[in-house]
This record gives C-alpha cells, sequence and structure tokens, in this order.
C-alpha cells in the first residue's frame, strides 16, 4: 500500500462515511424487504420480474440505494482526483463532508417522509458541493 499524507487523508474519510452509508441503505433496503416478504405483503413471485409490487417503503429504500450510484460516483472520482491532484485542503475536505452530510439527509428523507420539498434542496446542494469540489480540483491541476 503507499503512503498518503494528511491532507490526503482528509478525503478519505468523508469516502468512508460515503461507502458506509451505501451499505447502510443496503441493509434497510434488506430489512424492509424481508418485512414485506414475511408479513405477505408481496410474494416472490410478484416480485420475480418486477419490483413495482414492492411495498411503498421498499420502494424507496430500493431507489434510494439506486441513487447512491449516480452523483456519489462523482463525489468519489473528484475525491480520488483531488487526492491525485493534492487539492487536499480544509475546503476540499469541507465540500467533501457537505456532500456526505448531504447525502446522509437525503436518504434519510427518501426512505422516511419522502417530503418532496426538502428533498430536491438537500440535492442541490450536495450538487453545490460537488461543483466545489470539481472547481478545486481544477484550479489545482493548472
Amino acid at each position: 500500500m503507499g503512503s498518503m499524507n494528511a491532507g490526503s487523508l482528509s478525503l478519505v474519510w468523508p469516502v468512508l462515511a460515503q461507502v458506509a452509508l451505501t451499505i447502510v441503505v443496503l441493509f434497510v433496503l434488506g430489512y424492509f424487504r424481508r418485512q414485506a416478504l414475511s408479513s405477505r405483503e408481496v410474494r416472490l413471485k410478484d416480485i420475480a420480474l418486477s419490483g413495482d409490487t414492492w411495498p411503498t417503503r421498499a420502494k424507496q429504500a430500493a431507489n434510494n440505494f439506486t441513487n447512491q450510484f449516480e452523483t456519489p460516483i462523482l463525489f468519489y472520482v473528484l475525491a480520488i482526483m483531488a487526492i491525485h491532484v493534492g487539492a487536499t485542503g480544509w475546503l476540499m475536505t469541507a465540500f467533501a463532508w457537505l456532500f456526505v452530510a448531504t447525502r446522509i439527509v437525503h436518504a434519510y428523507v427518501h426512505i422516511g417522509s419522502n417530503d418532496l420539498r426538502i428533498r430536491p434542496l438537500v440535492f442541490l446542494v450536495g450538487c453545490i458541493a460537488l461543483i466545489a469540489m470539481l472547481i478545486g480540483v481544477l484550479i489545482a491541476a493548472l
């Protein structure tokens, strides 16, 4: 394994937190699906070809799990690129943690109340954090 300086490690922690969030959402998804199957709210033959018959909570968790492989992919790439170009200062770290915080809130709202007054705003703040990270990587790469 290569060695990393303390600045590089500052971005490893938010990346690991985002990975952990994805795993937590996976377990929540499994919990809701298992609950639906054991209560016979849905049967295996009903979900064999499509997830349309899962109950709402299971669908919300499944949709959020899918979301963990959309904008977070940009976050992972930007974090790796930031480490590569040395853009690992406190500001980049703050934007990385802001992104992760918005993903946690987004997951909580998406799987919970699914309040569409809050969820898009949280998503927007996360996207702004990604844009700030992109700018930081571009500046460092010049």
